[in-house]
């Protein structure tokens, strides 16, 4: 919901525009081109333009770099240099292997210092699979297949081979799974032990399963759906990517929506998953398990916290899911106004419409129209952190925090639009199934927000994430959920959960 003191810092550091273009002409040169996770780079620098603003910004390659002296995204790490030359040093700490580039940039801004220096960050960690058991995607009986699991992999492999399994599933030297599922492998669940090896002979396995469908059957007959605020990519908690590899193979989910995403999160967990991805921008991502057939504007072009994709779920009938994805305005929050300030109804709808959210979801519906009026051929999905909560959850069953009812206009307005909220499907009651997804570490309030008089009460809890759907949908299921017990901030550094929300699982039955 809410972004870090820290990462407010940073980010308002690397968004400032540049107060003037520095005139090029220097150097910056890493003190090597290959650097192992966590250990620092050293960067030799020289100027002709020395300013205490003269900063190095490392991002992700490709990434949200200024690649045309323009802000994109915010750098990854970042440190001042001064001087007309000399060095600088930055930590790796928490950055994924990969490969980085660097710029020199003038005066907390984007005007470069010099020619960009590219490097790669390489493992120093033990081989292992970030889950003993990899569900891959669905086959069809008499149809060829493929996947991988390269991947999946922490640490340096240097190839990949078969233990055991099914005799029509075979594991290349590069991590790649094939092959053709006969007849007799209809309706039925194949396995394989895939074994990947490092350089120094050490070797670690994992299970991999398919789903194999009968040759006339549905690819797909069941899509898990999630909506993911990721907190600043996963960076906020150690190790976060492996854990966010863990999570999604655990929950075996087909199509995921991401928020602060850092602009490469969707980008990484794609590729290593080997699925589909459309990275939208610096904060909204998608992934999908299944092919990504249509993909919408990103937010800076369209003007709104929005986008979209279309997902193929079985390409031989013509099956396709379209997926939305926001992120809404975050303050002022209602809660904090309703809770702390106990704000009249219409205080709150005044607030609301402040805080854009009003406006930035009926700008959403709109541009929705015509796949919402095209649903019964093609189901729709809307998804996201709608920073605020529902009326369908402020009743005079719950009467929170004294209301009989709200009926904010973020989930009244979807719901207007012929959208469902699949959370309140599943579980119609508020009372008996709160479905709280802020905060599962925000347990005490922190202040601000105009509410610092309120600071070391209980935060309130809410929903505020939703998977909504129109279209031939039938919801099996949905929860809020997390990875075991998040310990609340400011101890949160070695969670397993990797972000300040509850994500949110919606289980749809697509027919047969």
């Amino acid at each position: 919901m809410r972004l870090a003191v820290a990462a407010l810092a940073a980010l308002a550091l690397t968004a400032t525009p540049a107060a003037a273009s520095a005139a090029p002409g220097g150097t910056l040169t890493p003190d090597s081109t290959s650097v192992k996770a966590n250990d620092p780079i050293t960067f030799s620098y020289v100027t002709p333009t020395p300013d205490p603003k003269n900063w190095i910004g490392l991002y992700s390659d490709p990434g949200n770099g200024p690649v045309n002296e323009k802000y994109v995204g915010a750098s990854l790490k970042w440190t001042y240099i001064p001087g007309g030359s000399g060095t600088a040093k930055i930590d790796t700490a928490g950055l994924e292997p990969g490969n980085y580039v660097a710029y020199a940039l003038a005066k907390d801004g984007y005007a470069w210092l010099a020619q960009p220096a590219k490097l790669k960050i390489v493992s120093s960690e033990p081989l292992r699979f970030v889950t003993p058991s990899i569900p891959l995607r669905n086959a069809r009986a008499k149809s060829s297949y493929s996947a991988t699991v390269k991947g999946l992999v922490r640490g340096e492999a240097t190839g990949f081979r078969k233990v055991s399994g099914a005799e029509w599933l075979q594991v290349g030297q590069d991590g790649s799974i094939t092959g053709t599922p006969p007849a007799s492998a209809s309706a039925k669940t194949a396995t394989a032990v895939v074994e990947a090896e490092g350089a120094t002979g050490e070797s670690v396995t994992a299970e991999v399963s398919v789903k194999v469908r009968p040759a006339g059957a549905p690819l797909v007959s069941e899509l898990k759906t999630m909506s993911w605020n990721l907190w600043h990519g996963g960076s906020q908690v150690r190790g976060g990517r492996e854990k966010q590899l863990k999570f999604l193979l655990d929950r075996d989910v087909d199509v995921v929506g991401f928020q602060e995403s850092s602009g490469t999160s969707a980008k990484d967990l794609g590729e290593a998953l080997g699925w589909d991805y459309y990275q939208a921008g610096a904060d909204l991502g998608f992934i999908s398990r299944y092919p990504i057939t249509g993909r919408g504007p990103l937010p800076s072009e369209s003007g709104m916290p929005g986008s979209y994709v279309k997902v193929s779920t079985d390409e031989r009938r013509d099956r396709e899911v379209s997926v939305w994805n926001v992120h809404l305005g975050y303050t002022p929050y209602g809660p904090y106004d309703a809770c702390f300030g106990k704000d009249s109804f219409e205080q709150l709808m005044a607030k609301e419409a402040k805080s854009g959210r009003t406006g930035q979801i009926k700008k959403v519906i709109a541009a929705m129209s015509g796949d919402l009026a095209a649903a019964d051929r093609t189901p729709v999905l809307l998804m996201g952190d709608f920073n605020a909560p529902s009326h369908l959850d402020w009743t005079p069953a719950t009467k929170k925090c004294g209301y009989d009812s709200v009926a904010w206009p973020t989930s009244v307005v979807p719901e207007q639009a012929g959208l469902k909220d699949s959370f309140r499907v599943a579980h119609p009651d508020p009372a008996a199934e709160p479905g709280v997804t802020w905060s599962p570490i925000y347990t005490t309030f922190t202040g601000g927000y105009g509410q610092d008089s309120h600071k070391g009460e209980p935060e309130p809890q809410d929903r505020i994430d939703f998977i909504h759907y129109k279209g031939g949908l039938t919801v099996r299921s949905s929860a809020a959920v997390v990875e075991g017990t998040p310990t609340p901030i400011p101890n949160h550094k070695d969670n397993a959960w990797t972000s300040d929300h509850a994500a949110v699982l919606t289980v749809f039955d697509l027919g047969q």
